[in-house]
């Protein structure tokens, strides 16, 4: 409905359906194709309108393309409510599958395909079948997405009428946008198979291949989706496949330039030219960074496909760390996203800049987020043992603001730090031991205890800081209990004196 059609969503007064059902059976087509309308807005707002099936059933013979296409929104709406009656538009459909009108014929297979009923499914086989050999392109390429929808409806059907062949028949066909709708409707049917059902053949490459420069955006999205489950043969066909990709990193249309960086990786495999694979990577990159000016949404999705791709090939991004750091306006699962990618891109060489982006971090507002930069810091300390020493230094200074998450964070990521690099910075126990009596969360008390336990022959009080803990041992979750139990058993191997053995008992 275009913008003027908004008066058909004012509300309507009592006694509307019976008055519909009057115009709808009107001997005028304007006042027809006026009660069909309202009929439409009362349906889109929740109105129950099933009563009147038969009669906007009844407008369907018309040679008015807006008013068919009305009635057909109503019963892919309706068909499933009234199956009995949905039979009624049956012969239409058959009839209008046969039109001269291609965009009718094209309307008719669309409408068939989105009604979901069983009865229905054995009348579309054989306008299906005659459409997917239409004349017109637009025809052809509504069928085949229908023979996925048929698919999803009855399978054996699809499968017994041949039109899984006629599909992979249109993957040869000459008009680029049939041979895109084609792929997508056989790649939807594979996802819901379990035998093999779509296979990309050296031939079929070729056409797909071809179609990839005249299709549209989301037809080339499709094909590049299809052609990321193709192996090559050899290094030198995965080089070939790969340059003819390519130019699609440039595209405006972030799907195509994910789908065609996903399916460059799949072939990269394959190639075994170091200098080919350089200079992938640095083709990969600007295109990638580029979306992370894009919406805050598309900033999220293309966050988590690079989370990805930095985990298989960090080479791509290595440079590039600064477009990652967080900025003020960013939405809190952008700044998420982007703290696991810069932990999985921090390196000797950064380190610094990241450890100063992370300090930072671990001084806003958000809870959640400033938490994720303290273990991120920890994070940053056990991949890099290089950097180990500076990111225990920011712990300390972060364990000094005293804000109390901050500080049970920290000492949660300091336990794990001891665990990678044990006997190396215990010089900083006295510090953390400074801030017992502020630990209130199990797991910073599980990781503090363990730190007491398993350095208490160097804490000269060891026996009295567990004590503290004792006494609220019954009420305590069953991660601190067992914590508290295997520290005591070490306090008491290590310093079998009076203090741990009664502690024991």
């Amino acid at each position: 409905m275009s913008g003027h059609d908004s008066k058909y969503f004012s509300t309507t007064k009592k006694g509307e359906i019976p008055e519909l059902k009057e115009e709808l059976n009107s001997q005028y087509k304007d006042k027809r194709k006026d009660a069909v309308k309202k009929v439409i807005a009362a349906m889109t707002v929740g109105k129950d309108v099933s009563s009147l099936f038969t009669d906007v059933v009844n407008c369907m013979q018309t040679e008015n393309l807006e008013l068919k296409k009305l009635v057909y929104l109503y019963l892919i709406n309706y068909a499933k409510s009234q199956p009995d009656l949905a039979i009624l538009a049956v012969n239409t459909f058959v009839k209008d599958s046969q039109d001269p009108n291609p965009l009718i014929r094209a309307l008719a297979v669309r409408t068939m395909g989105c009604i979901r009923v069983d009865k229905i499914t054995e009348y579309l086989c054989d306008p299906l079948q005659r459409c997917l050999k239409d004349d017109d392109p637009y025809v052809r390429k509504t069928a085949a997405i229908c023979v996925a929808k048929l698919y999803d409806i009855n399978a054996e059907l699809v499968e017994d009428r041949g039109f899984l062949e006629s599909l992979k028949d249109l993957i040869s066909d000459n008009n680029p946008m049939v041979v895109a709708n084609a792929v997508a409707a056989l790649a939807e049917i594979q996802d819901n198979s379990n035998s093999p059902i779509f296979e990309i053949t050296s031939h079929t490459l070729s056409k797909l291949l071809t179609a990839l420069n005249e299709c549209t955006e989301w037809g080339q999205v499709f094909i590049l989706d299809a052609l990321s489950r193709y192996k090559a043969a050899d290094a030198r066909e995965a080089e070939n496949i790969v340059e003819r990709v390519t130019p699609r990193l440039q595209h405006a249309n972030c799907a195509v330039v994910l789908s065609a960086v996903k399916m460059i990786l799949q072939q990269m495999e394959l190639i075994t030219s170091t200098d080919v694979v350089r200079n992938l990577c640095k083709k990969m990159a600007p295109p990638l960074v580029t979306l992370l000016s894009a919406e805050p949404e598309i900033q999220y999705v293309a966050l988590r496909n690079i989370n990805l791709i930095v985990q298989r090939r960090p080479t791509i991004l290595a440079h590039e760390i600064k477009v990652f750091f967080c900025k003020y306006n960013d939405p809190i699962y952008v700044k998420m996203e982007k703290l696991e990618i810069m932990i999985k891109l921090a390196s000797d060489r950064n380190i610094d800049q990241v450890l100063l982006e992370f300090k930072e971090y671990a001084t806003e507002v958000d809870v959640d987020f400033v938490r994720k930069a303290v273990r991120a810091i920890g994070r940053c300390a056990i991949k890099l043992e290089r950097a180990a020493e500076r990111c225990i230094s920011v712990l300390l200074e972060l364990i000094k603001i005293k804000v109390n998450y901050v500080v049970q964070e920290a000492i949660i990521v300091i336990k794990d730090i001891f665990r990678r690099y044990p006997n190396t910075y215990e010089s900083i126990i006295a510090t953390l031991c400074e801030s017992l009596d502020t630990l209130d969360e199990p797991e910073a008390k599980a990781s503090m205890i363990w730190i007491i336990g398993e350095y208490a022959e160097r804490i000269d009080n060891a026996d009295e800081l567990l004590e503290s803990f004792l006494e609220s041992f019954p009420e305590e979750p069953a991660q601190v209990q067992l914590q508290l139990l295997t520290a005591t058993v070490k306090l008491f191997l290590k310093k079998p004196t009076e203090g741990p053995q009664q502690m024991i008992q």
